[in-house]
């Protein structure tokens, strides 16, 4: 039980964007000015982990959710909105940015995941936020790979592995039953399929 709850929270849903960030940076085989990079990263980690972070600390501190894996489905709603809005806005700026416009569509991508799970809420049904996120990233490097015509199949090995141990962590906690985890997976990759599908347009 122990373990599994440090691999829920080793491998909390906020986590993923920033190493997505850094996977596109280590993988991309094309150069992009290092300041530029740099700034870039910054500021991604600071809005998309740190203020994160700050926000969830804030809302157990005042009783708005229960803990931070948000585990009914009523502390889920504020907070999912808010994390849509920054999915959006990050994925604005980036876009905006032209420099790296398809980093740009995996931030929309984790939108468009979020705003899934968020309508589910309303017909009582959650999915699981960390399944999602790794579901996310995978989904993200398979068109990455697609486009830039990269192997990639090392790392994917490994992901599906944390995959697996992500699911079963989950499971054990109780915080999830077998529908919410797979369903999650499935949101997280086919969300980062339909950002890509409006990239290629």
């Amino acid at each position: 039980m122990k373990f599994a709850k440090f691999i829920s929270y080793f491998f909390h849903p906020i986590n993923f964007s920033i190493i997505g960030a850094l996977l596109y940076f280590l993988l991309l085989p094309k150069y992009i000015f290092k300041p530029l990079e740099h700034t870039i990263l910054i500021v991604l980690f600071m809005s998309t982990y740190v203020f994160p972070i700050v926000l969830l600390f804030l809302m157990k501190r005042f009783g708005m959710i229960n803990s931070y894996h948000m585990s009914t489905i009523e502390e889920r709603k504020f907070p999912t909105l808010l994390f849509i809005s920054i999915s959006i806005f990050i994925g604005y700026w980036l876009y905006k940015s032209t420099v790296v416009n398809l980093l740009a569509f995996f931030y929309f991508g984790y939108g468009i995941c979020l705003i899934g799970s968020y309508i589910l809420l309303y017909f009582n049904r959650k999915v699981s936020l960390h399944m999602a996120a790794i579901g996310g990233l995978i989904g993200f490097l398979i068109y990455f790979s697609i486009l830039f015509e990269i192997n990639l199949t090392i790392l994917f090995i490994i992901l599906f592995f944390f995959s697996g141990i992500i699911a079963s962590a989950r499971l054990r906690v109780q915080a999830h039953i077998v529908s919410e985890v797979f369903w999650g997976f499935l949101l997280g990759i086919f969300s980062q399929f339909i950002a890509f599908s409006i990239y290629s347009i």
